[in-house]
């Protein structure tokens, strides 16, 4: 009995540091934890609030990290110890740049308080700015600016001829001229009106033959935007488009009645090669289907790399193989190569084999 009470004794002086020291810790009190900004202007600029905190513990208070919920809240915060009775701000600033609508921010206070976690939140509403020329025509050119430099297409099908067109504005002070050159021959391109006075609209008009194309999947073509018959640096003017049979509007029975590719494998990875040795791999596969198989087109994510079919038919049942070339000059550490294979499978009309591996510099 003497000695429990000896040992009780004995631990006494632990238990009362332990229950000391889970009493000592800072304690964070916020005056607020929310702030609403009430309206503001998206061209406004940045606007700020400081959360102030003071530390009613008996320790020091140190702030472990601030985090907001997104990058166009910024936080500031005291990197120093808050010592007890002191106070503190956590300064918050919130960009309303391209952001118009309702305002919902969080920023998480971590420390070593009591309660280790706070969440303060923002609130408010960023009124949309008006509009101007340059929002509305953000490609410049010189005087000339435009809706996009790039216009896309999206899907056509391979016999289809589809039009569309871009917004232009002349924001000089005299007329300009605009023309395109290096038009492809499938390509159709007028600017009306060719000539545009000060302040006035005009549109690009393209329309795009697929046929006279006659190529598959994604495809870009590039030409020169002329103004006053002068090319500036950046003057391109880019449309691209993917060339496709449309299969959306198939039966059940239609689609099982197609071809179907199988692939053995989509992914090789060719361990570790010198540089300057040919890594070659042959990727396998067979129809599947009932239809003959079609391979319509094979590219490459690189000039480095190529892919040839055994045949561009494969018969119901049959098999065949795209044979793969990286040439590794020029190259080193780990490489990463697609091969993409377009076919007349409309349930895998397009599939991406992928090639990996590392190529050790001379």
């Amino acid at each position: 009995m003497k000695k429990k009470i000896l040992s009780l004794v004995g631990l006494l002086p632990i238990l009362v540091g332990v229950a000391f020291g889970q009493a000592a810790k800072p304690v964070i009190n916020f005056t607020k934890t929310t702030h609403d900004f009430g309206q503001i202007e998206e061209k406004g600029g940045p606007v700020s609030y400081s959360f102030a905190f003071s530390n009613t513990g008996r320790v020091p208070l140190i702030l472990t990290n601030v985090v907001s919920s997104c990058g166009c809240t910024t936080p500031e915060w005291p990197k120093a110890p808050i010592l007890p009775g002191k106070k503190g701000v956590i300064k918050v600033t919130f960009d309303p740049m391209n952001r118009p609508g309702p305002i919902d921010k969080t920023i998480t206070v971590s420390s070593n308080a009591t309660k280790p976690l706070v969440v303060l939140t923002l609130s408010g509403l960023v009124k949309e700015k008006a509009k101007d020329v340059a929002d509305l025509y953000p490609r410049k050119i010189g005087e000339l600016r435009m809706q996009t430099s790039h216009l896309a297409f999206t899907r056509i099908d391979p016999d289809a001829v589809v039009t569309n067109k871009v917004g232009i504005i002349n924001t000089g002070a005299k007329p300009i001229s605009v023309r395109l050159s290096g038009v492809p021959a499938h390509l159709k391109v007028s600017v009306t009106p060719s000539s545009l006075k000060p302040n006035e609209k005009g549109t690009i008009v393209v329309t795009y033959d697929a046929k006279k194309k006659n190529d598959w999947g994604f495809v870009v073509d590039n030409m020169s935007v002329l103004v006053d018959d002068r090319a500036s640096d950046d003057c391109r003017f880019t449309v691209s488009a993917t060339v496709e049979e449309d299969y959306s509007k198939m039966t059940p029975a239609e689609m099982a009645d197609m071809p179907t590719i199988k692939f053995d494998r989509t992914t090789y990875d060719f361990g570790e090669v010198a540089e300057g040795k040919a890594v070659v791999y042959e990727y396998g596969f067979k129809n599947l289907g009932k239809r003959d198989l079609i391979i319509r087109k094979i590219g490459t994510s690189c000039g480095c790399t190529t892919g040839a079919p055994s045949g561009t038919i494969i018969k119901p049942g049959e098999s065949g193989s795209i044979k793969v070339s990286f040439g590794t000059s020029g190259y080193s550490n780990r490489q990463g190569k697609t091969i993409t294979v377009i076919t007349n499978d409309p349930k895998n009309p397009s599939v991406v084999l992928r090639l990996t591996g590392n190529v050790k510099p001379k």
